[in-house]
């Protein structure tokens, strides 16, 4: 295919409070609905692969034997991942830059090609998956999952977060992402060219009053200090004293005892 880049502005960046969040996902709580694909000896494809603890995950999970390559667009992160494996004491992982548009691999290269919230983010979602097939060996795995921020609900109601959602949906589609994704990937596989796709859901809930200060707390931050506040208020979507008041309502909400909050996430597993 011919060569493409990418679009889209990442739209959290890489400020701790991103980090925060990406660095407590695991296998078990991001990747279950892949885990049983999985078996030693496997080549793995980890896209977007982040601060590298699903992909430390993975290859656990296909050793002895198997290989894990990680890539991930920002060359800073995949330096993270690699010294997060290698506190780990894991081997056959390797790591490098890449933009899942234009995969630096070859065809047929990897048994199962795996990218985590991943294809919100990017310009052409269908393109990217047309490329992970592409480097997915005939009968292999690709397999995909990401959040749909209309349908992620919380409780009690809190008009600032009501604000949240609808500045983030737009501040993300103002960067070319798509902020809704998970309702969209089956259709996305099925424009790919995908013919046997599987499509579940799962779900994120921080129902704990430790649970909801954690997340309400790296919420609040990114909204005034990450890359998605300097977004926002650059493009005009928001004021400085706007994205202040949020972050307000973020913290309030997670001090309250009855604060419960669910992320929607959409999973395909495409037989490639």
């Amino acid at each position: 295919m011919d060569a493409a880049k990418e679009t889209a502005v990442y739209t959290h960046g890489h400020h701790e409070s991103v980090l925060r969040s990406h660095r407590w996902r695991t296998a078990e709580n991001s990747a279950a609905y892949l885990i049983g694909e999985l078996r030693p000896g496997m080549s793995v494809l980890d896209v977007g692969c982040g601060p590298g603890t699903i992909t430390a995950d993975l290859a656990e999970r296909v050793a002895p034997g198997g290989r894990v390559t990680a890539v991930d667009a920002a060359a800073g992160v995949v330096d993270q991942a690699r010294r997060y494996a290698a506190e780990r004491g894991l081997t056959g992982i390797e790591f490098a830059t890449g933009d899942v548009h234009a995969l630096d691999f070859p065809d047929d290269s990897f048994d199962v090609v795996h990218a985590h919230q991943v294809l919100q983010h990017v310009g052409d979602p269908v393109r990217a998956l047309r490329e992970m097939r592409r480097v997915c060996r005939p009968g292999g795995i690709v397999a995909a999952r990401d959040a749909d921020y209309a349908a992620m609900t919380w409780y009690p109601a809190t008009p600032g977060l009501d604000e949240w959602l609808s500045l983030y949906r737009r501040v993300a589609r103002a960067n070319g992402g798509e902020p809704d994704a998970g309702r969209r990937l089956r259709a996305w596989a099925r424009e790919a060219g995908f013919t046997e796709v599987a499509s579940s859901a799962t779900s994120w809930c921080y129902a704990t009053p430790g649970e909801a200060a954690w997340w309400s707390s790296l919420w609040a931050d990114r909204t005034t200090a990450s890359a998605y506040a300097d977004i926002a208020a650059r493009g005009g979507h928001a004021t400085p004293a706007e994205l202040a008041a949020v972050a307000a309502a973020w913290h309030a909400w997670g001090a309250d005892p009855d604060a419960w909050f669910s992320v929607l996430n959409g999973e395909v597993l495409c037989r490639a």
